[in-house]
């Protein structure tokens, strides 16, 4: 089992990672980490996949995450019992307790983790198109500003793998959405043909962190897209038409407690 470490995040107390494909459980076709996607696996096989994702962060982490719907909304965990209405719907969590593993799930969308340096908040944000377009991530900055003080200068931000810019056609819509929203929407996009263009979402929530007032050196972004590499990543796109279903990969961020 292989997870992606955001350095600069671990160096300042938080724990971080973005899991891969391999060493699970699951038929997806075969030994896939499959952390979520409870109507394509079964409970048995997800539970013993996160046993094993959540076994590199050590016995003092406990999981929060929620049910995602491609929206804007952010959700402020305060207790753990935050996050036990199921109905409850969010893309985003922002938290400041010790001892808790915040995360969302992907398979394609831009998964980001944040951390307030300074006073030790941190966020985990899932952001698929039409989050990015609703400015999800500016969102959750804000959250973190207006509950635990966060200045932006003082963020690190993990922006993690997701479907590229050479293989992510999006059509009109898409592109109409950006252009309405985004002053920079135009070099967002690799034009394909008529009405269709590749998107880089990596860059359009780079733009936004950057817009929020993060510095760009404190923005890491993963040399990954999830179409290409489906050897270490699950890929909806590509794969819900072989397979018709597809595994989801789980991105997690916590303050270890110092006590």
């Amino acid at each position: 089992m292989k997870v992606l470490i955001c350095r600069a995040l671990e160096e300042n107390g938080f724990a971080n990672g973005f899991s891969t494909r391999p060493g699970g459980v699951s038929a997806l076709p075969e030994n896939d980490l499959n952390l979520a996607g409870f109507g394509e696996d079964s409970d048995e096989n997800i539970y013993e996949n996160r046993r094993r994702f959540l076994n590199v962060f050590g016995e003092k982490f406990n999981l929060t995450t929620v049910w995602q719907v491609h929206g804007d909304d952010v959700k402020i965990v305060e207790t753990e019992n935050d996050v036990q209405n199921t109905e409850e719907k969010y893309d985003a969590l922002v938290s400041d307790l010790p001892d808790l593993l915040i995360g969302v799930k992907t398979a394609d969308c831009v998964p980001i983790l944040l951390a307030d340096a300074k006073n030790k908040a941190f966020a985990a944000i899932h952001a698929g198109w039409r989050g990015t377009v609703e400015s999800i991530a500016r969102k959750a900055v804000e959250k973190m500003r207006e509950n635990y003080g966060t200045n932006p200068k003082n963020l690190i931000c993990a922006i993690g793998p997701a479907a590229g810019c050479k293989n992510y056609e999006v059509g009109k819509e898409v592109i109409a959405a950006f252009a309405e929203k985004f002053s920079t929407g135009g070099k967002l996009f690799v034009e394909t043909r008529k009405n269709h263009a590749l998107i880089d979402l990596h860059l359009a929530n780079k733009e936004q962190l950057k817009n929020s007032g993060v510095p760009e050196e404190n923005i890491f972004t993963a040399p990954f897209c999830t179409i290409e590499r489906t050897d270490l990543f699950f890929s909806y796109r590509k794969e819900k038409n072989i397979y018709g279903k597809t595994g989801r990969l789980l991105s997690v961020i916590g303050l270890e407690n110092e006590k």
